[in-house]
Order: structure tokens, then sequence, then C-alpha cells
């Protein structure tokens, strides 16, 4: 049997927005920023290599959170527009 204790430390990082929601373009980096860390220190080839990684990433995520934020929208489109509120609906298929 054994024990393990240490200190664990993470940050916190607060991003707001005013009279809206985040963009996917927002939410791909507030994700990257805790998925990919490429050190400033690293060796320039393994570095450059990490960039172009992380924009690859960049854009599956941007993807994938604009899929999710398209069909959440369907999802309200439908369950408003079959309670009988259609000029709801109509505001929700236009976003």
């Amino acid at each position: 049997m054994s024990e393990q204790a240490g200190i664990s430390t993470s940050f916190v990082n607060i991003v707001s927005t005013e009279g809206r929601g985040h963009t996917p373009e927002e939410l791909a980096e507030l994700a990257l920023a805790r998925i990919i860390h490429v050190g400033e220190s690293s060796h320039p080839l393994i570095r450059e290599q990490a960039l172009e990684y992380k924009d690859n990433i960049r854009q599956v995520l941007i993807n994938a959170f604009a899929r999710a934020m398209k069909s959440e929208r369907t999802t309200l489109y439908n369950l408003v527009k079959n309670q009988g509120h259609d000029d709801m609906a109509e505001i929700i298929k236009r976003l």
C-alpha cells in the first residue's frame, strides 16, 4: 500500500460576452487553451509542428461547435413550434 500526496494547481480563465453567447471560434479557443499548450522554449521544428497540429484541432472544434449550436437551435425550434408558438420558432430559425 502506498499513498501519494501533492498539490494540484489550476488556473481559472473567465471569458464573458455581452448580449450574446460565445461563437464557435471563441469556444474553440477556450477549449484549445485547456487541451494543447506549446511551450515557448520548445525546439523550433517541434514547436512549428505542434502549432500546425493545434490549428488543425482548432478547425475540428470550430466545426463541431457550429454543428452543436445548429442542432440545439433545431431542437428549440421544434419544441417551440410544436407548442404552437410559430412566431418564436421563426425567430429561433433565423439565429
